[in-house]
């Protein structure tokens, strides 16, 4: 397993944020990899996590998801990978005290690279659907709550994340009624909705 900090735009490392290569074994039979280790993935985050819950999502191409979070009493940290297809996983640091507090990392995931991106508590989530069609698997540590979720609008100009928007053809990415609808950061932030 090989892992990597990802930079921002500004080519800042990003603390918390990790892609997660796993090493493949292959042959004229197929492959085998190792998707989880619970000691490994421990060591490379730094601290133990523990995972509540498995999530898995279908989306077709343009399907944008996010960006959500959730608040105490139930933050979420979210272990991400695409399992069919191809998307573009962006986290974007949401803690205020963070010296890259507002800016944000990309990754394409897919079935044919197999990488993960961990998206540690203190970060918005969100992916845009490369493929036909893309199967989705997260990890979840904690326990998904309505209460607690939370939202910020995928194109806020203050984050100014670089969607491959290009992949699309000119097509619009596709939201559901709750991301379109979601709060600029700005909001967030004066709503106290992001963490410390």
């Amino acid at each position: 397993m090989r892992t990597e900090q990802l930079a921002t735009t500004a080519g800042t490392l990003m603390q918390g944020p990790l892609l997660i290569t796993p090493q493949a074994f292959g042959d004229a039979r197929g492959f085998f990899f190792e998707s989880w280790n619970q000691r490994r993935f421990d060591e490379a985050v730094g601290a133990p996590v523990q995972f509540s819950q498995d999530n898995h999502s279908s989306s077709s191409r343009g399907v944008l998801r996010g960006l959500h979070y959730q608040l105490e009493p139930e933050p979420q940290g979210k272990l991400v990978r695409c399992v069919v297809g191809a998307i573009f996983d962006v986290a974007v640091d949401i803690r205020r005290s963070s010296p890259t507090f507002g800016a944000w990392v990309g990754a394409e995931l897919s079935a044919e690279n197999r990488q993960q991106l961990w998206v540690p508590v203190g970060f918005a989530h969100g992916f845009l659907t490369l493929s036909e069609r893309a199967e989705v698997l997260y990890k979840a540590s904690g326990f998904w709550s309505k209460t607690c979720e939370r939202s910020i609008r995928w194109n806020d100009p203050q984050l100014a994340i670089e969607w491959p928007v290009a992949a699309l053809a000119g097509a619009e990415p596709l939201l559901a009624e709750k991301d379109a609808q979601a709060p600029g950061f700005a909001e967030a932030i004066a709503a106290g909705e992001v963490f410390a």
